[in-house]
């Protein structure tokens, strides 16, 4: 396993863009809030750590995960000032093939609404088979997947801007 032993939410300051001039969205599922929170709380706090202002930050919920790219595709009707937007969600495999279709159609239309609007989505849902491999990775052994969301959209919206 890749992530066996390892937190892989260190990053090096001086290699994130200074977020000081961007606006960014969160849309955070309910579902499995115990996880979702906690990934919401690294995010946050990394944006603040990059200089986003407390008030450029946006925060809005959905029920679930299934529900993460309507939302995100809402927030950025609403506001056309959002620079990005981090989507959490926590998905844990269960019994049926109700973990699998959840799954697919939160990454679809996750990519879909990027695409279509031309604004980085960081993908921070977690798919994992059990409980503790969630907890490990929203502030665990693994690290805070929202840490490293938050990193992976600054830099999508510094690359953005670069190439503007």
């Amino acid at each position: 396993m890749a992530t066996l032993d390892k937190n892989l939410s260190d990053y090096i300051k001086e290699n994130i863009p200074d977020g000081a001039d961007f606006k960014i969205g969160i849309v955070v599922s309910e579902w499995n809030d115990e996880i979702t929170s906690n990934l919401l709380k690294g995010a946050k706090q990394t944006l603040l750590e990059n200089n986003v202002s407390p008030e450029n930050i946006v925060v809005h919920y959905v029920p679930g995960t299934f529900e993460l790219p309507l939302g995100c595709q809402w927030l950025l009707e609403a506001d056309e000032d959002i620079d990005g937007i981090i989507a959490i969600g926590c998905v844990i495999q269960g019994e049926t093939r109700h973990f699998d279709f959840v799954c697919q159609g939160a990454t679809q239309g996750i990519m879909e609404v990027q695409i279509e609007y031309n604004t980085p989505i960081s993908f921070c849902v977690l798919t994992d088979n059990t409980k503790q491999q969630s907890i490990d990775r929203s502030g665990g052994k693994h690290g805070n997947k929202g840490i490293e969301c938050a990193v992976s959209l600054l830099k999508m919206i510094g690359l953005q801007e670069s190439l503007s």
